[in-house]
């Protein structure tokens, strides 16, 4: 087994001890032409595989702005091979029970050649994967073989529209013919670098918000298998990166950018056809928000209408405008929509206080003592209705940190949509932003509590100054409290609960993260999810870019 050098970090050292014989066997990747050597080794003691680098390569040819004085900010750097496996040394003790793959999806490769990308959301997808299997640990990552990224790979040059970038024709009859591609759809990249998860009958994609970057890929190898067709007639190009995606369904949102407003779909595992269950028309204007995420209660679902919303002018310039692809319209107004799932009628629209999110935490109903629905209770990661985040985003911001306090305030903001027909909602945050450092985003929850009464949100927080989130944070909402892990310096990714089989209380579970530290390395974490204090880390070969969005794989 590869040994690696215990981590830096002074809180929460454990030490491990492993015995692991393997057979080696050389092998080579390589990433826009660069080709790197690392070993396989062939495990004799029941994991399959594990392939140890002989030593951490070399960076690809690094952005002009991956400068000397941000080299380490490893986490906007990109990946430095297209692919690696192999068994981590862990230091502490990986629980017995946890036994399954945990894969986090995220832009992982932000420059083709000497080109270089502008904003965080533009990478090329980035797939890791850790494999927990009785107290070991087995680490890969690998390139999603998108068709944006195998043309960028061909042509050394970026081929699809991404978040913030758009090619650059040779000429003008080249961007006539660029704008009939964007209007069709073939222009649009199928760069799936938010997130993935696993359907109900067990295929597991990779999504982006167009609907041409849904991918299906092999959990067990990161194999990308083919696109993940949809067999409907629906049609449209986007659609909300975060379904919700349980064990008997998918839903997700479809906006119409046409006629504004939002189809509600819903899949059945084993098919790939989304039915309609109704649609939401915009109450305001002139075109629907930004339905990055949405969230669900046991009979419901919430159609947020944001006032950040798309903008088709923006999406024809070849240059990011300050907001990218939307504007901010304030005097159009914030709505929230609740539709009965078995229905697929509109039972509540209610005017709320401007907001900006990306993503929803959880949602509930509220009951009087008859069983009767009062309210809607539904929380979120908002940004105080300050659209300066997007722009905080960009890599330059990023790169650029030198101990200012940039980032821009958020909160836990929860929404209260009453169901007795009254015209206004509330919008108030859930506990004070203070306790978590004025910063909330990237958030899970246990599972079993998906559209129910909760009491525990995992999300990332801050510690002051910052200029991005650099917490794991865990909210008691009864209790409006929060408890916050740090290791200075580091950015960890989205903290992902994971039950304990059989656990009866919430936060009986543990929590991942991935985590990019001051030195240029990284690590996987786990905490107890109960205590919130560190159980096992173990140290990657070479730090990894920062990824955004995971799911969890058991064993079956």
């Amino acid at each position: 087994m590869a040994s690696f050098a215990s981590s830096s970090m002074k809180p929460y050292i454990y030490s491990g001890k492993s015995n692991c014989p393997h057979l080696l066997i050389k092998h080579e990747s390589s990433l826009f032409g660069e080709t790197i050597s690392t070993e396989k080794r062939i495990s004799n003691s029941g994991l399959t595989v594990s392939n140890v680098a002989t030593r951490p390569p070399a960076n690809t040819a690094p952005s002009k702005q991956e400068s000397e004085n941000n080299r380490k900010l490893v986490a906007w750097t990109s990946i430095r091979q297209e692919r690696w496996q192999g068994e981590l040394h862990v230091q502490g003790e990986i629980p017995l029970w946890l036994n399954g793959t945990y894969l986090r999806n995220g832009p992982g490769l932000w420059h083709i050649g000497d080109y270089n990308f502008r904003h965080l959301f533009d990478g090329y997808a980035t797939i890791v994967r850790l494999h927990f299997e009785n107290g070991r640990l087995v680490m890969a990552h690998r390139q999603l073989e998108s068709d944006a990224y195998k043309a960028a790979k061909k042509n050394n040059k970026l081929c699809y529209r991404e978040f913030s970038e758009a090619p650059k024709p040779d000429n003008f009859l080249a961007y006539i013919g660029d704008l009939a591609k964007l209007f069709s759809g073939a222009s649009l990249t199928d760069n799936a670098n938010t997130g993935v998860v696993k359907l109900g009958d067990g295929r597991v994609v990779c999504l982006t918000e167009t609907i041409k970057g849904s991918i299906v890929i092999d959990p067990n190898t990161l194999d990308t298998l083919g696109k993940f067709e949809y067999s409907d007639n629906l049609g449209g190009l986007i659609h909300s990166a975060h379904p919700i995606v349980t064990d008997t369904e998918f839903l997700s949102l479809l906006p119409d950018l046409i006629n504004p407003g939002y189809l509600v779909v819903r899949m059945e595992p084993g098919t790939n056809e989304r039915k309609v269950m109704g649609r939401v028309n915009c109450r305001g204007g002139p075109s629907p928000g930004w339905v990055h995420s949405f969230p669900v209660t046991e009979h419901y679902v919430v159609v947020p209408e944001m006032p950040l919303r798309y903008c088709a002018q923006n999406l024809l310039k070849a240059e990011p405008t300050p907001l990218f692809k939307f504007e901010w319209h304030p005097r159009s107004k914030a709505y929230m929509h609740v539709m009965c799932k078995a229905s697929g009628n509109i039972v509540a629209s209610v005017e709320v206080p401007l907001y900006v999110t990306f993503h929803f935490i959880n949602a509930y109903e509220e009951k009087d003592e008859e069983g009767r629905v009062t309210a809607i209770v539904a929380d979120c990661c908002e940004h105080s209705a300050d659209t300066t985040i997007l722009q905080k985003l960009t890599l330059q911001n990023l790169r650029s940190y030198y101990g200012q306090d940039v980032l821009p305030d958020a909160r836990v903001g929860r929404f209260r949509i009453p169901m007795d027909g009254s015209p206004h909602g509330t919008l108030e945050a859930a506990l004070d932003p203070n306790e978590h450092g004025r910063g909330m985003d990237m958030c899970s929850v246990n599972p079993a509590f998906l559209g129910k009464k909760y009491k525990y949100a995992y999300a990332c927080g801050a510690k002051r100054p910052c200029n991005f989130p650099n917490t794991l944070t865990k909210i008691d909402l009864v209790e409006k409290k929060a408890k916050n892990w740090l290791d200075e310096g580091s950015i960890p990714s989205e903290p992902l609960f994971v039950p304990r089989p059989g656990a009866t209380e919430e936060d009986d579970g543990v929590v991942i993260s991935m985590i990019s530290d001051k030195n240029g390395e990284g690590y996987a974490l786990l905490l107890d999810a109960s205590t919130f204090e560190e159980v096992a880390r173990a140290k990657f070969p070479y730090g990894l870019p920062y990824g955004l969005h995971g799911c969890w794989v058991p064993k079956t």
